[in-house]
C-alpha cells in the first residue's frame, strides 16, 4: 500500500477536468470564430449603393446594423 492513500487521485481528476474544459472551451471558441455569418449579397449590395452615392452615411450605418442583427 502506498503512503499517500488515495490523495493522488484529487490532482489527477482536477487536471483532467481542467484539460477537458480547456479543450471544449477552445472548440466552442473555434467554431464560433470561424463559422460566423458570412457577409453575403446584402452587405455587398449595401456597400455598392453607398459607393455609388445612392445612400448617405447615416442610411448606410442604419441598414448595416439591421443586416448584422
Amino acid at each position: 500500500m502506498d503512503s499517500m492513500g488515495g490523495a493522488w487521485m484529487i490532482p489527477m481528476v482536477l487536471g483532467a477536468v481542467v484539460f477537458w474544459g480547456a479543450l471544449i472551451g477552445f472548440g466552442v471558441w473555434a467554431v464560433r470564430r470561424f463559422t460566423g455569418r458570412p457577409r453575403g449579397n446584402g452587405f455587398r449590395t449595401l456597400e455598392d449603393r453607398f459607393a455609388r452615392g445612392e445612400i448617405d452615411a447615416d442610411e448606410y450605418e442604419t441598414r448595416r446594423r439591421i443586416l448584422e442583427s
